[in-house]
């Protein structure tokens, strides 16, 4: 059932048993997954069925720390969130990034990864995605040639795609809208999270809009489930009761946020230019699913050079220094340009279709082709983990947004970790080009340039500074001292209130988040089924 609040008809008082505050990927699998329980869900969604730029507006904050992306466009604020325009890149977390690690501070999830195995079996179903198996084995099923690394200092993994476009899309989720147990509300903005006065639990959650029409929303359960930065700003900002925010006794809300830095490691001297990127290029096994390996350090040897888990890819691609071509200078202008309404968004997946049709058919021969020009060159590719940090966080602004919410903040900071895992990967990838007589690595000059932050560089791709995953501000923690939320995603202190998507990461590994975000939800699923018919038996 759909209820729009812009509407005269929308309600001044909501009760529910579970309350959904987003409707992106996480808020919509869990209100999906309590569907045709016995129970009433209300899914709370800020903005409408698809983009305005009223609702996108209220995203609008400041970066503070390290060069960013705009907050307004690294999250989309409309029903199916921002895996509207999402790459649909899929792979669960390794086994060590779930794991306390003595050379990474602050790292450890209070669960195993064996914890999400069903989770990450749900997630591969919704998405189509096949049998949950990775590794070097599928790999060579796949039809990646082996290249002989040393397993134990590389490994390799794939990901795979998604190819269902907008699967979150109001138009791809009719289950969701029309079921009779679930009420959606759109254009609805959650304004404060309002506690019970002896901070025992949630009261209410307050919503408006733009028209000034609010409504005070009653739970049994809440469940917080806007992204990373929203999550934590709705917990700043909701501090009547408790004067740093719901949830922040410890100062924790908003700390170690953490993002996937994307860069260039270096360039390959080689003679064998094609053969290490051919065995790491994009394939289209039978079946339909899209695959692309990528190298990754082993458990040991991120233990032996105290660095952090990081996929490297190969590309072949003209010299930067000669600059970003003028065909993706176009098309980096153009989508710049072009708000995320649905024309620009059919634009933007006919060119993810043409790209992959291209990769399917053309790219081999093309860049065979290529190697034999020489301004092109064989860079190596970066999509890092980054260390928690703490001092890199989200904050309140004493701005204020068209609804009277402090605006979010962000400084986000990188560490000397996050450098230093870099120059010991490149000097252990060298060793191993050279054992193979595969060629020589000459590492990007930045490495080892003073400072932490890391270069914006346009010629890295389509998106040089980060993968817009926004982690860690809301993290899971065994103590309260030390995160935000329990091990079943109850905020710590508050047993009604639950955090849900990669804010409740404690480390972000090299993986992309959606796919655990799905996980989580259906991990949540069944706790809040446990614990709803607990308390109905207990009443």
């Amino acid at each position: 059932m759909l209820t729009d609040f812009a509407q005269a008809k929308a309600p001044r008082a909501a009760h529910a048993d579970v309350c959904i505050i987003g409707a992106g990927a996480a808020g919509i699998t869990l209100a999906r997954g309590l569907s045709g329980q016995g129970l009433r869900i209300l899914l709370v969604e800020s903005g409408g069925l698809d983009y305005g730029p009223e609702s996108a507006a209220l995203g609008v904050g400041e970066n503070v720390g390290a060069a960013y992306y705009p907050l307004e466009e690294s999250r989309l604020r409309f029903f199916g969130g921002t895996t509207n325009i999402w790459g649909g890149r899929c792979v669960p977390l390794d086994e060590i990034d779930f794991a306390a690690r003595d050379w990474v501070a602050h790292s450890g999830w209070p669960i195993e990864a064996k914890e999400l195995a069903d989770g990450y079996r749900a997630a591969h179903a919704d998405l189509g995605l096949g049998a949950l198996d990775d590794g070097a084995d599928a790999q060579r099923r796949w039809g990646a040639p082996a290249l002989s690394m040393n397993a134990a200092r590389f490994t390799s993994r794939c990901w795979r795609f998604d190819r269902q476009r907008e699967r979150f899309h109001a138009k791809q989720t009719q289950d969701v809208l029309k079921a009779p147990d679930v009420e959606t509300l759109i254009n609805a903005t959650a304004t404060c999270l309002q506690a019970n006065p002896d901070r025992s639990g949630l009261d209410h959650v307050l919503v408006r809009n733009a028209d000034g029409h609010s409504a005070r929303i009653k739970a049994r359960a809440y469940v917080l489930a806007c992204g990373g930065i929203e999550n934590a700003r709705l917990l700043l900002a909701s501090n009547d009761v408790e004067p740093q925010g719901i949830g922040n006794r410890h100062d924790q809300v908003g700390r170690f946020f953490m993002e996937h830095p994307h860069g260039r490691l270096g360039r390959i001297r080689t003679r064998k230019p094609y053969r290490l990127w051919n065995a790491f290029r994009m394939r289209f096994p039978p079946g339909g699913i899209p695959v692309a390996p990528v190298l990754l350090p082993t458990p040991a040897l991120q233990r032996e050079r105290g660095t952090l888990n990081t996929a490297l890819t190969f590309k072949w691609q003209r010299n930067p220094e000669a600059g970003v071509p003028r065909a993706r200078q176009a098309y980096q202008a153009l989508k710049h340009q072009l708000t995320p309404g649905r024309g620009n968004r059919r634009l933007w997946h006919a060119y993810r279709g043409l790209r992959f049709a291209y990769a399917r058919s053309l790219r081999p021969l093309v860049t065979r082709g290529l190697m034999r020009l020489q301004d092109f060159q064989l860079s190596v590719m970066i999509r890092a983990e980054q260390a928690p940090n703490p001092a890199s966080r989200v904050l309140l602004s004493t701005r204020k947004d068209a609804l009277g919410c402090a605006k979010a903040n962000l400084d986000w900071r990188l560490g000397e970790q996050d450098k230093h895992t870099l120059r010991e990967l490149a000097d252990a990838l060298n060793e191993e080009l050279a054992r193979l007589d595969l060629g020589i690595l000459e590492p990007s000059p930045w490495l080892d340039e003073p400072g932490l932050d890391w270069p914006v560089d346009d010629t890295v791709g389509n998106h040089p500074i980060g993968g817009y995953h926004h982690a860690g501000t809301t993290r899971m923690s065994a103590d309260p001292t030390d995160g935000v939320v329990d091990r079943s995603c109850a905020a710590h202190g508050y047993p009604n209130l639950y955090i849900l998507g990669s804010s409740v990461f404690p480390t972000a590994g090299w993986a992309n988040p959606t796919l655990t975000i799905l996980a989580l939800a259906h991990r949540l699923k069944a706790h809040l089924l446990r614990e709803l018919k607990k308390i109905s038996n207990l009443a």
